[in-house]
């Protein structure tokens, strides 16, 4: 299944079936005004990486594989600690040091829901490192984002 960014148009799918077919690390299946719906593929011992958002609000729902949430009001204090596995979400507040690490055999799926929006519409990052690299990955001019406050990451 292709899922095309249309930007802030109506759009629906498939959600579960395109977050399990979903090989990218991490790929925006939907830009709006304010949120956007990312899909990521997590590889086995690998994990999103440690970041805070000052001014994002996310919701994550794993629809395949297992996982280890943590969360903290710093990097160096991530005071809760879950398994999660298929079918969870995780809720992370706007500001709060978060990761998820893959502890399965499999792929971890997960779609993501940033608000406010986050990455380029359509955006598509193969690997982690391919993510982290990318120099032009910023929200569309026409969402709607808060006072620049940078994101950060451990």
């Amino acid at each position: 299944m292709t899922i095309k960014d249309i930007g802030p148009k109506p759009q629906s799918f498939d959600i579960e079936t395109a977050t399990k077919e979903n090989t990218n690390y991490r790929s925006v299946a939907w830009s709006g005004r304010y949120l956007q719906v990312t899909l990521m593929s997590i590889p086995v011992g690998g994990d999103i990486g440690l970041e805070a958002h000052p001014e994002t609000d996310q919701f994550l729902r794993l629809d395949a594989g297992r996982g280890r949430v943590q969360m903290g009001d710093a990097k160096d204090s991530l005071t809760f600690d879950r398994e999660v596995s298929d079918g969870w979400c995780v809720l992370v507040p706007a500001g709060t040091w978060h990761n998820i690490t893959n502890t399965g055999d499999i792929p971890m799926q997960v779609y993501a829901i940033y608000a406010p929006a986050h990455h380029a519409p359509g955006k598509v990052h193969a690997t982690a490192a391919v993510a982290k690299a990318d120099e032009d990955d910023e929200p569309a001019d026409w969402s709607v984002q808060p006072k620049k406050a940078s994101d950060e990451h451990g």
